[in-house]
This record gives C-alpha cells, structure tokens and sequence, in this order.
C-alpha cells in the first residue's frame, strides 16, 4: 500500500533557505514510491489563528482550511520541516498546525530541523516533539538536522558537499522509521477503532 505523506514546511521570509530541505525530502519520499505533498504553509496562506477548523459549522470555514483539513485527514503520516527562531518553532509553521487538532490524531510524524549554523535547529526540534505528541501523533525517534543548509543542498534541493552525503546517508533510516510507524498505525487503525 502506498503511504500518503504530507511535508510540512513553515518559514515566511524572503530568502527561504530551509524550503531545500522540504523539497529534497519531497522528492526523496517519492522516490521510494510514497504519495508525497508539500504543504508550504506560507502559500496556504491560513491567518493568524482566530477559530480551529472544528468551531466553524461545518461547511463554513474558509476554503484554504477546508482543503487542509481533508489533506491531514487522507494522510497516512506527516513530516515537519522545521528552522529555529530564537530557540523555538517558526511561527508560520505553528499557526498552521494550531487550526486543526482531531485531524492529526493517531498518526506518525518526524522531524526534520535545519539552519544556517552548526546546531541544525536542534532547539526547534525539541519543541516540537512534544507539540506534535501533544496534538495527537506518535512523533519518530529518528530525526534529521541540517547545520549550514546552505552548503548542505543547494539551490534545488539536491546534496552537495559533506553535509550533503551525511544528509543523504541520513535519509533512509529516517525514512524507514517513519515507514514502519504509518504501516502499524494503518493496520492498527483498520483493525481497532480509536478510542475517541
């Protein structure tokens, strides 16, 4: 069965070094035979959380939130590709996972963190562990940091130097991790409903 994935990415600003890693994991994912989107939280464009997705009557939320909410539904799994801001998450990121909460239950995620520097987010990481668990999903062991993205992939996301080979020898693992987590929590999920 192929595995739905959705690749979360969150950053707002111009020059938006961190969207290499998104798409190289997109396009990583794909190549082992997943169902892989990228869901730029910039482009869905969702406003500061005002009201969830689930206080709108049904029918009446916005279209761009009405179409998220049916994407993380259908998904079988989520990755979050994630850059550190004073120590902590991106807001855009954030705000886009604050809309919704049943929607990501009983589902596997992974971190992916990256930033210029050498601690490759590793502080954003962190964080959002326990967000991601506390919203419902089972959050991987196995995580990937990239340290001075910019010499890591390059314009299009593809490796390039010595972060790049590590990140390219760090993939499968992180890839093969979040896999058997979707096929248990698929099979455990066709078998029992969950229990709310």
């Amino acid at each position: 069965m192929t595995d739905r994935i959705l690749v979360f990415y969150g950053s707002y600003r111009a020059d938006r070094q961190g969207i290499r890693l998104a798409d190289f994991l997109v396009r990583s994912f794909a190549a082992r035979g997943a169902d892989v989107e990228l869901i730029d939280a910039k482009a869905v464009g969702l406003p500061m959380l005002d009201r969830m997705y689930k206080e709108y009557p049904a029918g009446e939320a916005p279209e761009a939130m009405e179409r998220l909410a049916g994407k993380i539904r259908s998904a079988d799994a989520f990755v979050f590709v994630t850059g550190e801001y004073n120590w902590g998450q991106q807001p855009g990121l954030k705000n886009l996972t604050d809309h919704f909460l049943e929607e990501w239950f009983w589902r596997p995620a992974a971190i992916a963190s990256y930033s210029a520097g050498r601690l490759a987010g590793a502080h954003a990481s962190v964080a959002w562990h326990g967000t991601l668990s506390e919203m419902g999903m089972v959050v991987t062991s196995t995580t990937l940091t990239v340290g001075s993205i910019g010499r890591t992939l390059d314009d299009s996301g593809a490796p390039i130097g010595d972060g790049g080979a590590a990140l390219a020898k760090a993939f499968p693992r992180f890839a093969d991790d979040l896999a058997w987590w979707t096929a248990a929590a698929r099979t455990h999920r066709e078998r029992v409903p969950p229990p709310y």
